[in-house]
């Protein structure tokens, strides 16, 4: 585990308590996360529960639309004249198929009409849904969607591109974290919760596994990694509890979405176990982004003034963390106001009353994730900060460094006013 940063100083050696001391801890944590990744892990079963067979999807090339007139119900013959051409499409389109066992075989089916539906051209490469025979009214391959493999592969080769670009070697470990994050989550997570695994207890094994493996993939095996590590799991540990004790309070049954609905009804999966979940998953993002900004800042105080005291570092560093801090709420409740944007507007076109509003469970459902995130995050500043400034090196009294000093200064207590740390 490394000892130091390098930033052109020379920084004091982290003692070999402090190192043992933390592989005491962060060892356990490990092997702990590892014997339960173990023995949650999914089998290969299908998930218990009802399932209506899946459908096939292959994809297609559109080669020819034939338009059509759409058919004009007897209410909107009397709302008055027609709509302008190209306000609705109808017809017929034929797709060749590009993928799957029919491979090169055309088809002809029906365009998607109604409120909201796509529109497409001749040229566009679109997803086709398989009907078996008998099963719908309908013909055997439906135009489904716009095939957007190409556009989202080109975005994430420009992310990725990017992010090395600025990163480099830095930027190449977060985006080998990033990888283990989403492997973790869609080879654990997801077929564990639908297994039958109690939702909370796989989120906070998956949490715990992402965070140690992403910390330390993408900021190295350094003591300031560890401290951010231990601030994290301190955290999300108490996110938990106050998840867990918000939902109980306002009765919040997790069930508010037609999938969460049909997880409950289906694969008997808690509403509530996997709101919990959510929530702790979500906070997790975000929680880690805290603990590293402030480890860091605590590193770079100590090898800037390696004379500071235990108070002097945290007192310095925790006005640093209030900062960000502040700037993080508005970040976690602009981004769930986003989300809930179409629910907002629902609610101003009904005109309801705020109290209503309030008490609606999606909108508290989401309520109550922002706040306990944020409790979760003002914790996360004084724990991390206080671990990281009793693990920082620092040098006993009188054994100044002539690098570490303001030129011109012959001790810390000649500097100027306003660069002292209060």
């Amino acid at each position: 585990m490394g000892a130091n940063h390098s930033h052109g100083t020379t920084a004091l050696p982290v003692s070999r308590r402090t190192v043992v001391a933390t592989l005491a801890v962060i060892v356990p944590v490990a092997l702990a996360t590892v014997a339960a990744l173990i023995w949650l892990w999914p089998g290969d079963g299908r998930p218990s529960g009802s399932s209506s067979s899946s459908l096939r999807q292959v994809d297609g090339t559109i080669v020819e639309i034939v338009p059509e007139p759409c058919p004009t119900a007897p209410d909107e013959q009397a709302a008055g004249p027609p709509a302008a051409p190209g306000s609705d499409a109808c017809g017929n389109v034929r797709v060749t198929i590009t993928s799957g066992s029919e491979k090169g075989r055309t088809v002809t089916t029906d365009l998607p009409t109604g409120p909201g539906a796509q529109r497409f051209a001749v040229g566009e490469d679109v997803v086709l849904v398989h009907v078996p025979d008998g099963a719908l009214d309908a013909p055997e391959y439906l135009l489904s969607d716009h095939d957007r493999s190409a556009p989202l592969w080109l975005f994430v080769a420009a992310f990725a591109l990017a992010v090395v670009a600025f990163g480099r070697w830095r930027g190449l470990t977060a985006l080998v974290g990033l990888a283990v994050t989403f492997v973790l989550l869609l080879t654990f997570v997801v077929p564990a919760i639908l297994a039958g695994e109690p939702p909370t207890l796989v989120a906070i094994v998956g949490s715990a596994a992402i965070m140690l493996a992403v910390l330390y993939l993408t900021h190295g095996f350094t003591i300031a990694t560890s401290m951010a590590v231990l601030g994290t799991l301190v955290s999300l540990t108490l996110t938990g509890l106050l998840s867990a004790f918000a939902i109980d309070v306002a009765h919040l049954a997790g069930v508010t979405d037609d999938s969460s609905f049909l997880l409950d009804s289906n694969y008997r999966i808690n509403g509530q176990g996997l709101l919990l979940a959510g929530i702790i998953i979500g906070a997790l993002g975000v929680l880690d982004d805290v603990t590293v900004t402030q480890a860091a800042t605590v590193g770079e105080l100590a090898v800037a003034n390696p004379g500071y005291t235990f108070g002097r570092l945290y007192r310095a560093a925790a006005r640093v963390g209030r900062a960000h801090i502040a700037s993080v709420i508005n970040t976690i409740v602009l981004a769930y106001a986003g989300a809930a944007l179409p629910l907002l507007l629902l609610f101003s076109v009904g005109d309801q009353p705020l109290g209503d509003v309030l008490r609606n469970p999606v909108l508290a459902q989401e309520i109550i994730r922002s706040i306990v995130g944020t409790l979760g995050l003002i914790a996360a500043v004084p724990v991390t900060t206080a671990l990281a400034a009793l693990a920082a090196p620092r040098r006993r009294s009188g054994e100044e460094q002539e690098g570490h000093r303001p030129a011109g200064f012959a001790a810390e207590k000649d500097w100027p006013a306003e660069w002292h740390v209060r």
